[in-house]
């Protein structure tokens, strides 16, 4: 059996001796385990994991390895698809590192682990007890409140599996408030008794819910009759004779017994003055190194976990030869790794895949810095973190083991007191006793750091966060003055502790008929209503604002147009002659999203012309598959991206896997190239992932996206009028003044246009032709599924020629595309049309508007859109012309 060994002895058998005790089970049990004792009025006896990263200095990429593993095998259970929906909680504070690197494996699912530090402001989402611990009081502090309230699988990690008291008490706590179908519980090692083994079986059917159980191995431990009392005298007796050495110091290094709960000291150390009254170890900055500085050429980091194989290895758990205390004039360096701004230290509040990928591209630097710190000559180098920190040190130690020639290790410190016993077979050699350094919830006391004193380490790097950063960390009986006895060199690395934000919580959706004429169901509008402020601004003093630079058009809103009663007219006869047209293309589209996106879809449409479209496939979907989907209106400006509060709220109340955004056509896709950039922003800055900034649009003509009903250039109606037909709602609106950082971006409710409102009729004369679609629909939709849809985006490459052909140079001003022209015509400055030669009755109002307003328009042989909308280049008011000289307006 390859057992984890201390000098040659399975770091178990001292206690296995005198109390009798046995592991039983796998044979790996052994390598994973070792045995101590513990003053506990329940369990005598301590499982000590040689794997965990907690008591026992450990290879950090063995620690990491091990969670990412697990983490693996839950994904290879659940499936991708129920990964995504799961989220994982660890248990703090000794498990806290292992449910990150399995919530790392998955890959997929956001990470909490419970805390027993309240954080103010924080609202608490639940809580539970652990029955066998001497800390009982876990608080989930969730930042986002509905992280815990979704449907999927939620993972639990520990340490170890013993009685199962403590994840029942987890699941019966949660599963009150928020009901799930599945969990599964995640451990090193299962060591329920048999008494034990069906508990999990009897809870699962209790509560109707499915309960996995993932563990790297399984057994048990026999435990001979008296065992408590026996470990209760014994721990005793060893408490005693240590109880006249006094003081908080560890152990002469030249023979280190018996500690509980001070060290027993020999003749020699007991002569030495006393180290408490010392002054302590003096504090250096260093300023922020060059990551590529003297330590060398950085080794790539590997792409997985290193296999498992021998856990008694050159950076395993085997100690060297002790080395006397050093000299209390040791500086403590102190080291700014330059953490990034706003991520997450851990999961206290919520770790996301996005805050992950952050983290994977700031390593390197950290490490670097971290590497600078060190003395070249250094052979054995320790990472010590934080008790519920712990994989923040983690992931840094495992990136130093990378890019620094010397052994790594790492571990925390920790409030479980344990007894120490100098004895090859005692898995807890050593303790280092200090006082609390976090102004804890339940007050001060003793903390522990184990098997540290006297391991021989050339550096020990402490890693915390600035919570712990207080005077009592500095104090001549402190963490780091206990540090400083034991090896020459001590590296303070401090992370900003996250605290969330409670920014005012964003209202609910606005719905008619108080704000748009659709009804309530059909939409929410994730806006704020602007109806009482003046926004609107004569088209041309707006073109010429943002010409020049002085505006953005966001900031403004044209005036609306008031159609005249020949264009009017038009439009219902338009209406007419496409619906059937618009009913097979909101029919395909919709199909395509319900088979490749996901089967409960979340529409959002980008406000406002995605708007009628949105509510069009929501019909869809109650006609032809009785579902009803939430649908919702956001705001997306181009160049100031997607509205993030928005994004927010969808993340708060839904999958983001789930939304599909939704616009009504494509021109040259800019929109779609803002939304990519966008979501792209919003997972580097808020760390939320799942959603996909590929847009479901009715019409493709620019083959900029994949999702489409068509990609055929034709008119829809919906894109002749502005407001009168998407609910009365105006153009949106971002303007600093009345955009604050918490609101949703704005838009005004144009009541006093009731009369003139066609917005339900459109909806109601496409819906109508529903059935008569069907069956086209569903042969469309088998053809669209197996075609290949990949975007050429072949318009905007047309965009581009014509820009340089027509001397515009600026892309900007250039709108392709039916729908396109007309909002130039509506909207803007247009300087001429460009007409495919022969567009027949989908250009009549196109050639109305530029009629009415003085514009000319030129056909063209060779055309890839139906028509193309000119902006004015070189617009001031006055001007006349394309060279700024000559335009009738």
């Amino acid at each position: 059996m390859n057992k984890a060994v201390n000098d040659g002895v399975w770091s178990g058998s001292w206690v296995a001796e005198r109390l009798g005790v046995e592991l039983l089970g796998d044979p790996e049990l052994t390598d994973l385990l070792g045995l101590a004792l513990r003053r506990n009025p329940k369990r005598a006896h301590l499982l000590v994991s040689n794997v965990l990263g907690k008591h026992v200095p450990q290879s950090p990429t063995v620690v990491y390895g091990y969670g990412f593993t697990l983490g693996r095998r839950v994904r290879e259970l659940l499936g991708t698809e129920e990964s995504r929906r799961a989220v994982v909680l660890g248990y703090a504070e000794t498990a806290t590192g292992l449910g990150h690197a399995v919530a790392d494996g998955i890959a997929l699912a956001p990470y909490l682990h419970s805390t027993r530090r309240p954080v103010p402001g924080v609202a608490t989402a639940g809580g539970f007890e652990e029955s066998h611990s001497h800390a009982t009081s876990h608080l989930l502090l969730p930042e986002n409140p509905a992280l815990l309230a979704g449907e999927g699988p939620l993972v639990l990690v520990d340490d170890e599996f013993s009685t199962g008291n403590t994840v029942l008490n987890t699941i019966r706590d949660l599963h009150e408030r928020y009901p799930r179908g599945r969990y599964v519980v995640v451990a090193l090692v299962d060591m329920r008794s048999a008494a034990d083994a069906g508990r999990l079986d009897e809870f699962a059917a209790e509560i109707g819910a499915r309960v996995d159980l993932v563990a790297a191995a399984s057994g048990t431990v026999r435990l001979p009759a008296g065992v408590l009392e026996k470990g209760q005298e014994l721990v005793a007796r060893y408490e005693s004779e240590s109880a006249g050495s006094g003081g908080r110091s560890s152990a002469a290094p030249s023979r280190l017994v018996a500690q509980f709960p001070a060290p027993l000291k020999d003749k020699d150390a007991a002569a030495a003055p006393d180290a408490s009254a010392e002054a302590p170890p003096i504090i250096e900055t260093t300023p922020s190194p060059n990551p590529l500085g003297a330590r060398g050429t950085a080794r790539p980091a590997p792409t997985a976990p290193h296999p498992i194989d021998n856990l008694s290895g050159a950076r395993g758990t085997a100690r060297p030869a002790p080395t006397g205390p050093h000299p209390k004039n040791n500086r403590v360096i102190q080291v700014d790794i330059r953490w990034p701004k706003n991520l997450p230290d851990g999961g206290r509040h919520g770790f996301t895949p996005g805050h992950r990928i952050r983290l994977d591209r700031a390593l390197p630097a950290m490490a670097a810095r971290l590497a600078e710190a060190l003395p070249e000559d250094a052979t054995r180098i320790h990472i010590l973190g934080f008790e519920e920190l712990m994989y923040a040190p983690l992931r840094l130690a495992r990136e130093l083991e990378q890019i620094v020639d010397a052994g790594v290790t790492y571990s925390t410190t920790t409030r479980s007191p344990v007894l120490a016993v100098d004895d090859p077979g005692y898995a807890i050699r050593t303790r280092l006793t200090f006082p609390a350094h976090d102004t804890p919830a339940d007050g001060p006391g003793d903390r522990y750091a184990y098997n540290i004193a006297g391991a021989g380490f050339d550096a020990v790097v402490a890693v915390l966060d600035d919570t712990a950063d207080t005077p009592e960390l500095r104090a001549p009986d402190g963490l780091l003055a206990r540090l400083a006895e034991h090896t020459p060199h001590v590296v303070l690395a401090v992370i900003p502790s996250y605290v969330p934000e409670r920014p005012a919580m964003l209202p609910d959706p606005l719905r008619g008929p108080a704000f748009s004429s659709y009804a309530p169901e059909e939409v929410g509008w994730l806006l704020q209503d602007l109806s009482d402020v003046t926004l609107e601004a004569p088209t041309e003093e707006r073109e010429e604002a943002i010409q020049s630079g002085g505006a953005h058009y966001a900031e403004s809103l044209p005036v609306e147009y008031q159609p005249s009663e020949q264009y009017q007219q038009l439009f219902h006869t338009a209406l007419d002659e496409a619906a059937d047209r618009l009913a097979l293309a909101v029919g395909a589209v919709t199909e395509l999203v319900l088979a490749e996106r996901s089967p409960h879809p979340v529409l959002v449409s980008l406000a406002r012309a995605g708007t009628p479209v949105g509510v069009l496939m929501r019909r869809w979907a109650q006609h032809r598959h009785g579902l009803d989907l939430p649908h919702y209106a956001v705001s997306i400006v181009r160049g100031r991206g997607i509205d993030a509060n928005a994004l927010r709220w969808l993340a708060a109340h839904h999958d983001p896997a789930d939304v599909v955004f939704v616009d009504g056509w494509t021109g040259k896709g800019a929109i779609t190239r803002e939304l990519t950039e966008a979501i792209r922003e919003f997972e580097e800055s808020d760390g939320i992932t799942g959603f996909d900034p590929e847009i479901a649009v009715l019409a493709d003509p620019g083959s900029c996206v994949k999702t489409y009903g068509t990609r055929e250039d034709f008119l829809i109606p919906s894109a002749c009028l502005n407001s009168t037909v998407s609910g009365l709602i105006s153009r949106t609106v971002l303007r600093s003044d009345l955009v604050g950082p918490h609101d949703f971006h704005g838009a005004k409710f144009y009541r006093e246009l009731a009369g003139a409102d066609v917005s339900v009729d459109f909806l109601d004369a496409v819906a109508a032709r529903f059935p008569e679609v069907s069956d086209a629909v569903t042969v469309l939709a088998k053809e669209l599924l197996a075609a290949d849809r990949t975007p050429t985006w072949e318009g905007w490459a047309a965009v581009e020629r014509i820009s340089e052909e027509y001397g515009i140079h600026d892309v900007n001003l250039v709108k392709p595309g039916v729908g396109e022209t007309t909002r130039v015509l509506l909207r803007r400055v247009p300087w001429k049309i460009l007409a495919r030669a022969g567009a027949g009755a989908d250009l009549d109002h196109v050639r109305l508007l530029a009629e009415q307003r003085g514009v000319p328009v030129e056909e063209v042989a060779e055309l890839p859109y139906t028509c193309v909308g000119l902006i004015h280049p070189k617009y001031t008011r006055g001007a006349t012309g394309a060279d700024g000289k000559a335009v009738a307006v």
